[in-house]
């Protein structure tokens, strides 16, 4: 037996409860390797599977955590062996497919990365699926043509999860970094992990009658989408993207089509979901070599099981800063 959050749901209120509860192994979803789970963290979608489900729950009794870190445990396919350090994030694990809120997990072998050199099964859950979609945004932007020195880059929603690592990777990488917060106490905390310009939610959170404004910056990392993303669209420089990766602001895009046509702005879509193999191979390297370990521990708030029913709460009201690392044996 061992410790699982576990979220039930009562059939004639609709209402539903997070517990943690004590489940064995045959209760675990079919899956070709069994991980040992060490780290998980808390996502906006998390917080939807902790609390109403959000139409992402198929079934209950639902183990929610989309994300996991941990060292294999049993394997019946050959890319696995027991004592392996593993991460996965995405494929609807924790939505669909019971997930990381558990001292075990059943999953997909096709589901696992290798942890790559110089990241511990802790690092990786700082970084889990905000960190890995912020590198991702960040590959893509370079991908079409971002480099240092053509001018600051704009976050928005820079102080959670996938903002702050992306703020902290691309001050590594040598960028100018604009970060965008509704939140004025945490502009020190964005200071500290790089971001050299603090840019209130209030000056760019409404739409504008005129397409373009000022060409204003190189690239963007978009967590919050709706008015402010289509603000932003007109403010990009020439030939500049918009890495977009969140819906925070809400998903209409109150935009022209103007910046594309007159300005050839790009607006690049970032999937983490889905990803295939070996793009999470690069794009985990890639954090184990650009994202500052030193900043990524100042992003982190340790967590257990048994925290999570408030922090899913939390998370879905905007007012988790940073990285929760869930500590699934504490």
């Amino acid at each position: 037996m061992f410790n699982a959050l576990v979220v039930n749901k009562d059939e004639d209120s609709g209402k539903t409860s997070a517990v943690v509860e004590q489940i064995s192994l045959d209760q675990l979803p079919e899956g070709e390797v069994t991980v040992a789970v060490e780290y998980s963290t808390v996502n906006y979608k998390d917080g939807l599977c902790i609390g109403p489900g959000g139409g992402l729950v198929r079934k209950y009794p639902h183990v929610p955590g989309i994300d996991l870190a941990g060292t294999v445990e049993a394997s019946s396919d050959a890319r696995y062996s027991p004592g392996d350090k593993v991460v996965l994030t995405g494929w609807r694990v924790g939505e669909a497919h019971w997930g990381g809120y558990a001292q075990k997990a059943n999953v997909r072998a096709d589901w696992l990365v290798p942890l790559p050199e110089g990241l511990d099964s802790r690092q990786a859950m700082a970084v889990g699926t905000a960190g890995f979609t912020a590198m991702l945004a960040v590959m893509a932007l370079e991908d079409h043509g971002l480099e240092p020195g053509q001018g600051p880059v704009l976050v928005t929603g820079a102080a959670g999860g996938v903002g702050s690592v992306a703020t902290a990777i691309l001050a590594n990488l040598g960028y100018e970094v604009a970060g965008v917060t509704g939140r004025p106490e945490t502009a020190d905390y964005l200071t500290s992990l790089g971001a050299t310009q603090i840019v209130a939610r209030e000056d760019i959170n409404e739409t504008t009658k005129r397409p373009l404004e000022s060409e204003s910056w190189a690239g963007c990392v978009d967590a919050v989408g709706g008015a402010m993303l289509a603000r932003v669209l007109g403010q990009m420089k020439y030939g500049a993207s918009v890495a977009a990766v969140g819906l925070a602001g809400g998903a209409a895009l109150p935009a022209t089509v103007i910046p594309f046509l007159l300005r050839g702005v790009n607006l690049l879509g970032i999937d983490s979901v889905m990803q295939p193999y070996d793009n999470r191979v690069r794009a985990w390297q890639r954090i184990a070599n650009d994202l500052p370990m030193a900043k990524l521990e100042a992003m982190v708030r340790p967590a257990t099981l048994s925290d999570l029913p408030h922090l899913g709460a939390e998370i879905l009201k905007g007012q988790v800063k940073g990285r929760v690392v869930v500590d699934v044996n504490a």
